[in-house]
């Protein structure tokens, strides 16, 4: 909360951060909105394949051009670039607004692979650029106030963490069931959240070991499938001993339309965050104490667009690379190794062992 506060008291300039939008469909225009209402930038250019989402887009910046490509965009006197296409342009198009000394804020994830989110870390270390990647549950009330509860120490030693996320519905477009546009399935649309949240809340601790298991349509996916994962759990195993167990999914019969839970227990205390009745939004943080619990925080939280936000007062205040970029790199290693030990070689038409 304290963070979160500090970024909002930012000192910025008197002169609009100017910038270009890279993808304005629901979550690009969703994430335009937050950034304009801060005040204090503007929309200079819009880009997007599709003739119908730019014309929305500019209906929140009339005065905004319509540029063709990311080219025309770097073209166009820009401080920053807000980046919301397929997530395997991800990376070739931060890299190259960071070279044009351009800053960015892109969608999660960074890259499909620890290699590319770390080529992209490089040039915006290179550069001396703002980045940002929005990994948007890092900016709710509720994990904020789980994190400072647990610097506090009053939880003890926290040694175990069980986070979910469940979404009844599946993607609506066709390149997030493609393994080369997506980089994978729910664990990279939606794990990459859950290990982001865990490894932020402890201070990115050092991982010991890996282990997964990732399905599709209800089988273990081999390894020369060509099929991203609707269905995955992992554990990881933190040097200090703390295990961590994550669960995500895609159209899980679960009784609602979400699942979404951020439980973290300790030698003197427990703590969680969890979705009210299924919502994607709302959220209430419970704090335990044996058998008993207090409720900390409840809804409602307007959070879906604060990294957004908070990024362009860091860049209107002049702020440049910040070295916890690194750990962006940390979180896309995880995933990386959670997709190298569920592989499972074909042994069978079912594939799985006789």
């Amino acid at each position: 909360m304290n963070e979160m506060l500090a970024e909002r008291t930012l000192s910025v300039s008197p002169k609009p951060v100017r910038l270009g939008f890279l993808g304005v469909g629901w979550i690009g225009r969703h994430r335009m909105q937050a950034i304009l209402d801060t005040g204090v930038a503007e929309a200079v250019a819009i880009a997007d394949p599709s003739p119908e989402m730019a014309a929305e887009a500019k209906k929140l910046a009339p005065d905004a051009i319509l540029a063709e490509s990311l080219d025309e965009l770097l073209t166009c006197d820009i401080d920053g670039i807000v980046i919301a296409t397929p997530s395997a342009q991800h990376a070739a198009q931060s890299i190259k607004a960071l070279e044009a000394r351009v800053a960015v804020f892109c969608q999660k994830p960074l890259g499909r692979t620890a290699r590319e989110a770390a080529a992209v870390v490089h040039r915006a270390r290179e550069a001396n650029r703002l980045l940002g990647v929005d990994l948007s549950y890092r900016h709710t009330a509720s994990m904020n106030r789980i994190r400072e509860v647990m610097r506090t120490e009053e939880l003890g030693k926290i040694f175990a963490a069980d986070l979910v996320f469940h979404n009844a519905y599946g993607p609506d477009k066709p390149w997030f069931y493609d393994k080369n546009l997506s980089g994978g399935g729910c664990l990279m649309d939606l794990g990459v959240h859950l290990i982001d949240m865990a490894l932020w809340s402890l201070d990115f601790p050092t991982i010991a070991s890996v282990s997964g298991h990732l399905m599709a349509g209800g089988r273990p996916i081999a390894l020369d499938d060509h099929q991203v994962e609707d269905y995955g759990v992992a554990s990881l195993t933190l040097d200090n001993g703390t295990v961590i167990r994550l669960a995500c999914s895609w159209r899980l019969q679960a009784g609602c339309e979400a699942i979404i839970e951020a439980s973290f227990y300790g030698t003197g205390g427990g703590i969680s965050m969890h979705n009210v009745e299924g919502s994607f939004y709302d959220f209430m943080v419970q704090r335990f104490h044996g058998t008993s619990r207090e409720v900390l925080i409840r809804p409602p939280d307007d959070w879906g667009g604060r990294a957004a936000a908070d990024w362009v007062r860091k860049l209107a205040a002049g702020e440049a690379y910040d070295p916890a970029c690194d750990r962006l790199v940390n979180v896309a290693e995880v995933i990386d190794r959670i997709y190298a030990v569920s592989a499972r070689p074909r042994t069978g038409p079912d594939h799985t062992a006789a």
